[in-house]
């Protein structure tokens, strides 16, 4: 499937749910076409709604219907529906124990040409921290397909960082999807990596490139960041005695702040960080922000050489 857009799949899912259950509705805020929930208005006119520029009303808009029964799926640039929603998601959402379906799309330097003022770098840090709160992140194709039914039969509030564009394929299609378990990838011995998003597709070349010096790492895929797998970091890190995360998103507040907080509260080993250093974005194609901000396989190859130093 990896020569299907994400967010193509994303609404082909989406349709699929609104054919079976006329609870489903879609709520935009003038980016349909952008997020390619653009044709669901002429097949379902009366639940695919527009609010304009207007996230936080979408918010407010979604958390009425859903306390009137519907399943609302709401979407826009990650960074409008994170920090510049997060005290409606959290209060007309979280607080008030409604079942909003949260898509940001563009996570991180993904948001590419948009520029820093679109780039979610830190939108997993803002709500990380709300209660009741699901975030979730598909790796390719095949899991994205797999996890919206699942995430649909999820009664509650859930945030997915959605990547829009094409992108190559981890799993096979008898893959089988558990919202709250992480996926092995690779099993490995001698370190342990974590990582999220389009991260892991980088992580899998960089498991290859150890591989060929003799380091065997194991490879996790932490898809569902709250809650985290704590069983799957623990296991990982006790046979392997260290660590690195590898995120498109900043250090502080993402899936470092995450794993980190597991292993130093029950296995305490080295952990060192793949991602963005505390900046803010900047305009740019994917290849050329991969290699400013040092996302790319070789620089979390060379970070696991570094964590292995340390291990004692």
């Amino acid at each position: 499937m990896g020569n299907i857009e994400m967010r193509a799949v994303f609404a082909a899912e989406l349709k699929k749910l609104m054919e079976k259950d006329e609870r489903v509705v879609v709520v935009d805020a003038d980016l349909a076409k952008a997020n390619g929930t653009w044709a669901l208005r002429n097949e379902f006119p009366d639940r695919a709604i527009d609010v304009g520029v207007a996230e936080q009303n979408m918010m407010g808009v979604a958390a009425g219907l859903s306390s009137y029964g519907f399943k609302p799926y709401i979407g826009s640039f990650s960074p409008f529906v994170s920090r510049r929603i997060c005290d409606q998601l959290t209060l007309s959402g979280c607080y008030a124990k409604q079942n909003v379906k949260v898509i940001g799309s563009d996570p991180g330097i993904t948001a590419e040409l948009n520029g820093g003022t679109h780039m979610g770098l830190e939108d997993v840090g803002v709500l990380r921290s709300v209660p009741d709160l699901v975030i979730f992140e598909p790796v390719d194709a095949i899991q994205l397909e797999k996890a919206m039914p699942v995430i649909d039969a999820y009664e509650g509030m859930v945030y997915m960082r959605l990547f829009r564009k094409t992108i190559d394929d981890v799993f096979t299609p008898d893959y089988e999807f558990d919202l709250f378990k992480a996926d092995t990838i690779k099993e490995g011995k001698d370190i342990s990596i974590f990582a999220s998003g389009i991260m892991v597709q980088e992580s899998v070349k960089a498991v290859a490139m150890l591989e060929n010096e003799g380091i065997k790492a194991e490879l996790i895929n932490i898809h569902t960041i709250k809650p985290i797998d704590r069983e799957a970091i623990v296991n990982s890190v006790k046979k392997t005695g260290c660590a690195v995360t590898c995120e498109n998103h900043n250090i502080i507040g993402g899936l470092f702040s995450a794993v980190s907080e597991v292993i130093v509260s029950e296995y305490p080993v080295p952990v060192l960080p793949v991602g963005i250093n505390d900046t803010f974005g900047e305009v740019g194609k994917l290849p050329y922000l991969k290699n400013i901000y040092k996302l790319n396989a070789s620089d979390i190859a060379e970070k696991c050489k570094k964590a292995l130093g340390l291990r004692t």
